[in-house]
């Protein structure tokens, strides 16, 4: 699939879920455009008169006559389209203005200067168009005051002829009838503004909603995702609020109020998972992420939950020193844990909780050393890994991000390899381009990315408090 397809998709699927951000926006800028053309726009009447064409030659049959008179009349309208609209046809229209209407009512319509009305003021408010295939001309003028308009159409009609005959000499335009008076305000089209104002409100969101899109360089998706670091996705998993309950425990897997969709997403994870590591002789391997607040340590604890309960006896390490949540997630005690068992102050076996579910045991991290980069980069933690790889057929351990502390990169040669974490809508392009750079450095085997908190809040689960310098070195 191409990335425009993608693009596209992602696009008109954003659109749709803000649909009611779309609609609202409408709904505002139609009634909007309704008060205004209601409440501020002026009242516009319309008046018209038809002015028809003649012209005259000489013929012996008389209707070969007629047949040139309508034929040279045809001829002759555009010429008398413009004497119409030419400046000394409409200053005479003018003058005759002022002597019928009051001083203040005409300058509400047009521009006066010098007791006179601009000529451009009167074309502007008058349009003169011809009929096809007719010798017909339809004057039409449009003002703020009904009687205004039938008398410019009605006093263009009387000025035109002597100046049609002065410019042209030649033919006559004559009227049937007088225009009248209509009542019945065309302007403004309430309607059409409305209509016109929730489209213009529409628009402009689509349109921010777009531009931020372009804008916004966060992770979206997992096929752009997989195609720009040509790296497999384990699984995207839909993102689910995190309540605690009194005794301070995360809901997990195991709780009835995590949603279906959820526990789906993790069991296509466990069997993607099968697949990825069944070539690796050691089944041991981390879940990182790039940045804070993107849920890995969540990731990691529901992945162990999944291979659990799909059989396979896991043990999951908290092999985050610094900031471990696996023992508040599973509620053990943190007393003792990794960073005990690996500096040899306490065994290893007195450390591990063990049968926290059916096949699930935990490891928390142990009370915080100072140096947590140096115990896993150290000779125990290897030979306590693969001690513990003989008793367990599945080992996850929970570490770091990658881009704050080199905590993940130390355990890339001890284990089979990292599965990255990245939340939608929150990881960026440049986090993971980094992150990608260091494991590329390290050698670190990168089994694949999980794409986490898909299409819902973005909001931080377990690294929402953290700050880059919480780390220590």
């Amino acid at each position: 699939m191409r990335k425009e397809e993608i693009e596209l998709k992602e696009i008109f699927a954003l659109l749709f879920s803000r649909l009611w951000l779309i609609i609202t926006a409408a709904l505002i800028g139609g009634a909007a455009a309704f008060f205004y053309a209601e409440l501020c726009m002026p009242l516009k009447y319309s008046s018209h008169i038809s002015m028809y064409v003649q012209s005259y030659s000489r013929f012996d049959d008389e209707s070969e006559q007629s047949y040139n008179n309508i034929s040279n009349s045809k001829q002759l309208i555009n010429t008398y389209i413009n004497v119409l609209d030419d400046e000394a046809v409409l200053n005479a229209v003018g003058v005759k203005l002022m002597h019928s209407f009051d001083h203040d009512m005409l300058a509400e319509n047009f521009t006066i200067s010098d007791g006179v009305i601009a000529p451009a003021s009167i074309g502007s408010c008058m349009t003169i168009t011809s009929s096809t295939d007719t010798n017909a001309l339809k004057v039409t003028a449009t003002t703020q005051n009904a009687e205004l308009s039938a008398a410019v159409c009605n006093t263009l009609a009387k000025v035109a002829p002597g100046y049609i005959r002065k410019a042209v000499g030649a033919g006559s335009i004559n009227t049937i009838n007088s225009a009248k008076i209509y009542r019945t305000p065309v302007s403004p089209d309430v309607r059409r503004y409305t209509i016109l104002g929730a489209l213009i409100g529409a628009v402009l969101v689509v349109t921010f909603i777009i531009a931020a899109y372009y804008i916004d360089n966060t992770i979206k998706g997992t096929a752009l995702l997989s195609a720009a670091y040509n790296k497999p996705i384990i699984g995207s998993v839909q993102e689910f609020e995190l309540e605690k309950k009194r005794k301070g425990r995360y809901l997990m897997l195991t709780d009835k109020k995590v949603p279906f969709s959820v526990v789906e997403s993790y069991k296509s994870i466990r069997a993607n998972l099968s697949f990825t590591l069944s070539t690796c002789d050691k089944k041991v391997f981390t879940v990182s992420s790039t940045s804070p607040g993107e849920g890995k340590s969540t990731t990691a604890a529901n992945i162990a939950l999944a291979l659990a309960q799909g059989g396979s006896k896991t043990l999951l390490i908290d092999g985050d020193l610094r900031k471990g949540v696996q023992s508040r997630i599973f509620g053990v005690r943190n007393s003792k844990g990794l960073s005990s068992a690996v500096s040899r102050m306490a065994h290893t076996d007195e450390c591990i909780f063990r049968e926290i579910e059916d096949n699930l045991d935990i490891l928390p991290s142990g009370p915080v050393p100072p140096n947590p980069s140096e115990l896993l980069a150290s000779g125990n933690m290897t030979e306590m890994l693969e001690k513990l790889s003989e008793r367990y057929d599945t080992i996850v351990i929970d570490t770091p991000p990658v881009n704050v502390v080199t905590d993940a990169i130390e355990l890339a040669k001890k284990v089979s390899g990292t599965i990255m974490v990245v939340r939608y809508g929150k990881t960026t392009t440049d986090d993971v381009n980094e992150a990608m750079k260091k494991v590329g450095f390290s050698g670190m085997n990168m089994l694949g990315f999980i794409l986490n908190g898909v299409k819902t809040k973005r909001r931080g689960i377990l690294y929402s408090k953290y700050k880059y310098g919480s780390y220590g070195s």
